[in-house]
């Protein structure tokens, strides 16, 4: 079951599959995040529907959930956690994630054994279902997978459960307050634009502001977070304005937004898979989505997240970027390299890829595959037996004649008069020549 499709509006998923993660790594147990409803959201390790015994005995899963829901309601009557038995005699504890009012799901830990394994199997399988040897040996595989936790651990992993929930339960109480202040400011400033629409309008509906569009893509693309919120909340309102207050063409028109804001982050430097990720998810949601101001104030979510992969893009990869395309290149000089076929290696938009490789090398990609291609045709020039056409391509020079100029621009003599000189040139003149191209 896919993250997005859950309620996700409802609590925070992801940052409980984060919570059951951690926990299980830590402790060994399974971990399952459940809505209240009994269908699992999100499991891991050793967890309920690991274990084969119920179907082995031909008990309903049914049973499984009853318990589950019952010490769920347990758990909340004790304050946030309970240890109780599964319909097989093993052992689970309990804690509830909170919503927006109430309790909206759960995470369940185990299950576990509490006893030795061959207690368990007479008294339990035995003793209690009726189980016969032979079908113990069947089961024997999986009763060995089942995690032994000792007695006297099992209050105090309850109690980390319980408070590993509940800081997730306080996090996701802290985001939707501050999610909920931030749209009340949001709808303040579209409602602020749509009056002073109203007020300078006449008869006819306003143009698209298409000016406010383009910087707010250019706000993006320079991860000016307040610009880009205000610009946001202009074109939202002329948006909302003209389409009449009608939900399907604000969505439609609010989609065709999005794929720009999209495309400028990529453009920008911003993950094209991981934007491409954000963006599925906001369809997805938006599908179910009834209001404007929910869909506004996601929006504005998602477009401060493309402006993040920008700016974290920027500031720590952008030097690991460059010393990868420059490793490609100084292998491949004899190709055919373009800045395009370089941009897509290290997975970036030719235009993006061109503005940050001046920037951090101080010349441009054409002028920094020359000087590479220069330089391995002076150790070639040194050769008696190899004709300058032949060193042209060689390193990767079309032709001869283009070989020559290049080579004079920026060694300040000819590739004739160097091989006459056997490469007797000075290497501060050299050096000058390349500084001059920065």
């Amino acid at each position: 079951m896919e993250l997005e499709n859950i309620r996700w509006n409802e609590f925070d998923l992801k940052l409980a599959v984060e919570c059951s993660n951690s926990y299980s790594n830590s402790t060994g147990l399974g971990c399952t995040v459940l809505s209240l409803e009994g269908d699992i959201l999100y499991e891991v390790g050793y967890s309920c529907s690991c274990c084969a015994i119920c179907s082995e005995l031909g008990i309903d899963r049914a049973n499984c959930v009853k318990v589950h829901a019952y010490g769920t309601s347990e758990a909340e009557r004790f304050g946030g956690k309970y240890v109780y038995f599964c319909p097989m005699g093993l052992n689970c504890f309990v804690s509830p994630i909170v919503g927006q009012r109430v309790s909206a799901a759960k995470v369940t830990a185990g299950p576990f054994r509490m006893i030795d394994l061959e207690d368990y199997i007479a008294y339990d399988l035995k003793d209690l279902h009726g189980m016969d040897r032979d079908k113990v040996n069947v089961l024997l595989p999986l009763l060995r997978q089942i995690p032994y936790v000792a007695p006297s651990k099992v209050n105090s992993l309850s109690t980390l459960l319980f408070m590993a929930v509940g800081f997730m339960n306080n996090v996701s109480s802290a985001n939707r307050m501050l999610d909920s202040q931030a749209s009340d400011y949001i709808q303040g400033q579209i409602s602020d634009y749509i009056i002073r629409l109203k007020n300078g309008t006449g008869e006819e509906l306003p143009q698209y502001p298409f000016e406010t569009e383009r910087e707010l893509l250019a706000s993006v693309s320079d991860s000016d977070k307040p610009k880009a919120q205000r610009l946001l909340n202009e074109l939202l309102g002329h948006i909302i304005f003209s389409s009449g207050g009608d939900l399907a063409r604000i969505k439609t028109r609010v989609y065709e937004l999005l794929i720009m804001l999209s495309r400028s982050a990529v453009e920008s430097g911003a993950s094209q898979e991981y934007t491409f990720q954000l963006t599925h998810e906001f369809f997805t949601r938006s599908q179910n989505v009834t209001n404007i101001d929910t869909l506004c104030f996601n929006l504005t979510k998602i477009t401060n997240q493309f402006i993040d992969c920008v700016f974290a893009f920027s500031d720590i990869k952008n030097i690991n970027v460059i010393q990868k395309a420059i490793q490609y290149m100084r292998q491949n000089y004899y190709n055919k390299v373009s800045l395009s076929s370089v941009a897509q290696i290290v997975d970036l938009s030719p235009s993006y890829f061109s503005k940050i490789f001046k920037k951090e090398m101080g010349c441009n990609f054409n002028t920094y595959m020359n000087i590479v291609r220069i330089e391995k045709s002076i150790t070639l020039l040194r050769y008696e037996n190899l004709t300058l056409a032949n060193i042209a391509t060689a390193v990767g020079f079309e032709d001869q004649s283009y070989f020559t100029k290049v080579f004079k621009r920026i060694t300040g003599i000819s590739p004739h008069r160097f091989m006459k000189t056997r490469g007797r040139i000075h290497a501060e003149d050299f050096s000058l020549h390349l500084n001059k191209l920065s």
